[in-house]
């Protein structure tokens, strides 16, 4: 009867007699495993292996394959207390390191690559500019909206602010919209070199403005609205005398007359006679035509209406104006 037969009533593990049997397992790689080893690793008769994983125990005998090889094959290597003592290495000292990835950083762009004292004044220059646009916003919904609290208290304030340049013309949405042609034209008194005083013929600036607009897809806001709103501001200040109205009616006059005197400036027959003394403007308004099927009947003749002579300043006939 065999030793390992069911009925020898020797001792029984869990997968079979222990005994010479146990000690002397075969390992996986043709050596031998030590079976007490085994079970001080990790309580398996099997040697510490563990199902699907190559992995080895270390004990005092490894077979014909060392624990270098097994690791380099792709296994896992778990040295005893026994081993790590003699040795002093760690379990993660086993482990090959790997490097670290660090990406690029980007090179820092717009404001944050400025200095920090030039970040300062990018900063207070915004801010600047945001009190200005509030304080431009501020004023020209005081202009226009209903007499308030506010407007009736720094109404010269709002005034100051916004006209002339600022001002806001609400004609186009008006229930009769105008129906007349009104061209701003001008003349200069000059003194010529021989002394004497000369006076210009008409030119008409609208009708240079005009010429500039027509066939030019982005015309210009000066070439558009520069001196039809500025006869607009001073017909508005000016009674029917041509005479100014208040504070508002000199500040007209002179708006208007450094217009005149800048266009008059660029004028090659004005500049070649000589030094601008005084000006004179007027206006010519004409008629807007019915149409055809109108039974309305209007005049064609244009109605002149001709300001007093202005007298130019030194600076403005010496070319201050630009």
């Amino acid at each position: 009867m065999d030793a390992y037969d069911e009925d020898s009533g020797a001792p029984r593990g869990p997968d079979g007699p222990t005994g010479a049997r146990r000690a002397e397992a075969p390992a996986p790689d043709g050596g031998t495993v030590d079976g007490a080893a085994g079970e001080r690793a990790d309580g398996r008769e099997d040697g510490g292996r563990s199902g699907g994983g190559d992995e080895v125990v270390g004990s005092a005998s490894v077979g014909s394959e060392d624990a270098a090889s097994r690791a380099a094959r792709g296994g896992t290597v778990r040295p005893d207390a026994a081993d790590l003592g003699a040795t002093h290495l760690s379990p993660s000292s086993l482990t090959p390191a790997s490097p670290t990835y660090a990406p690029p950083t980007a090179p820092p762009s717009g404001v944050a690559a400025l200095s920090p004292a030039y970040r300062l004044v990018a900063a207070v220059a915004l801010g600047v500019v945001a009190v200005v646009v509030c304080v431009h916003l501020g004023m020209v919904f005081l202009s226009l909206a209903p007499a308030n609290t506010v407007s009736k208290r720094h109404g010269k304030a709002v005034e100051a602010w916004v006209y002339p340049e600022f001002e806001q013309n609400w004609k186009l949405f008006a229930p009769n919209p105008l129906q007349q042609n009104i061209a701003v034209q001008a003349r200069a008194e000059v003194r010529t070199k021989e002394g004497g005083v000369r006076t210009t013929g008409w030119v008409d600036l609208s009708a240079e403005d005009g010429a500039a607009i027509d066939h030019n897809p982005v015309p210009s806001h000066t070439q558009q609205n520069e001196l039809r709103r500025a006869w607009d501001f001073l017909v508005s200040t000016h009674n029917a005398d041509s005479r100014p109205v208040g504070t508002r009616g000199a500040l007209s006059e002179e708006y208007v007359r450094r217009i005149v005197v800048m266009r008059l400036g660029r004028e090659a027959d004005v500049r070649s006679q000589g030094v601008v003394q005084r000006v004179q403007v007027r206006s010519e308004t004409v008629n807007v035509p019915p149409p055809s099927w109108s039974s309305e009947r209007i005049s064609p003749r244009p109605v002149y209406r001709e300001l007093p002579w202005w007298n130019v300043t030194a600076d403005e006939a010496a070319g201050g104006v630009r």
